[in-house]
């Protein structure tokens, strides 16, 4: 019985098995199974196999994947946002390969992949799922493109799909402690009281990974699906934005009630409505920042900013300008929201904002 035999049995399984108390230990067995089956599916079959994938190199200071299904408007997105031309036609599977854009906005360089229309049951392969799929993996925000003329039941096959091969969308990483021991038996503590998952139930679900010693220590209350997701260490966590592509063919009622979803944002390709707030929610999206530079006695650089993450410190500014910065530096003047008063002088640790002007003086 090969991989997507087993999976399947194991699928029909949880289906027909009634959730109660008297079957929650066999229903985690039985999802540990699962995820890994499916971890085993994603990795190459012979070792040192590559196996043919969309070769493209991760540029710019963000990478976004544009995840859909066929014909849904991902390639007149990327058309209209960026300076690349991908084929846009009315039949399914325009797209073929992985194409590349760059979406330049607030001096930011943003990598935008048209990749090809994902159909049900990509996860196991089928179509060009697989290679999709690893694409999307290494994206730091997913955009899914939706039809908002066709039912919501997109959404959620789509989730589906992603979920089964270890996307999380617009969710955080489990607060679980877990580390592997070569000795010593399972040393199991919670910060918090348990009530969907137990120690038996962690046990239950380490064995089947043949896992014997192990330290395991929550510190919230998760299930044993997010349990299983710490053990198998290889889930990405990926923010994700819901773009709903032809309002122009449905009532205003409608529109407004997918605009008001979480993460949600209605837009049309052709008639180029709603596309200059979808920049604005996907550099939110991003937690992009930008940094101006200061020489003595110069302006501000406005021109030249540096394009960083959210919560960086005066330590990353200096690793961004040069690699020798750091070990230089003596102290830095801020300008900006970030500070009390400007200029204000600041250690390396200080926490910078969104348009801060910075002059840093070496030792």
């Amino acid at each position: 019985m090969g991989i997507l035999e087993k999976i399947s049995e194991i699928e029909k399984e949880i289906a027909r098995t009634q959730k109660n108390k008297a079957t929650e230990y066999h229903l985690g067995l039985l999802k540990a199974k699962l995820a890994k089956y499916r971890a085993q599916l994603l990795e190459p079959t012979k070792k040192g196999e590559k196996g043919e994938g969309f070769d493209v190199l991760k540029s710019g200071d963000a990478r976004v994947a544009l995840i859909g299904f066929p014909s849904v408007g991902k390639s007149t997105l990327l058309s209209t946002l960026t300076k690349t031309e991908s084929e846009a036609a009315n039949y399914e599977f325009t797209t073929l390969t992985c194409i590349p854009g760059v979406i330049e906005y607030k001096g930011a360089n943003i990598q935008l992949l048209d990749l090809p229309g994902i159909i049900e049951g990509a996860a196991q392969g089928k179509g060009r799922g697989r290679q999709v799929i690893a694409v999307a993996r290494t994206a730091d925000l997913v955009i899914m493109m939706l039809d908002a003329t066709k039912p919501n039941v997109h959404r959620d096959l789509l989730e589906r799909e992603l979920e089964s091969v270890g996307i999380r969308l617009n969710k955080r990483k489990p607060n679980i402690y877990f580390k592997q021991k070569k000795g010593g038996g399972l040393s199991f503590n919670a910060t918090c009281s348990l009530t969907r998952c137990n120690e038996k139930m962690v046990q239950t679900i380490l064995h089947s990974f043949k896992i014997f010693n192990a330290e395991v220590l929550f510190r919230e209350d998760c299930t044993e699906d997010e349990f299983i997701d710490v053990v198998t260490a290889n889930r990405v966590y990926l923010p994700c934005l819901y773009v709903y592509n032809k309002i122009d063919q449905i009532s205003i009622e409608e529109v407004d009630r997918l605009a008001n979803q979480p993460n949600s944002i209605v837009v049309s390709c052709n008639m180029k409505l709603n596309l200059d707030y979808l920049l604005e929610a996907l550099w939110d999206a991003l937690q992009l920042i930008r940094v101006y530079t200061k020489k003595p006695g110069a302006p501000p650089d406005f021109d030249d900013g540096l394009i960083l993450r959210k919560g960086v410190t005066v330590e990353h500014v200096c690793h961004a300008i040069h690699r020798t910065l750091a070990a230089q530096f003596k102290y830095a003047l801020v300008w900006g929201t970030s500070t009390k008063y400007s200029p204000q002088r600041v250690g390396i640790n200080h926490v910078m904002a969104d348009e801060d002007v910075i002059q840093i003086v070496k030792k």
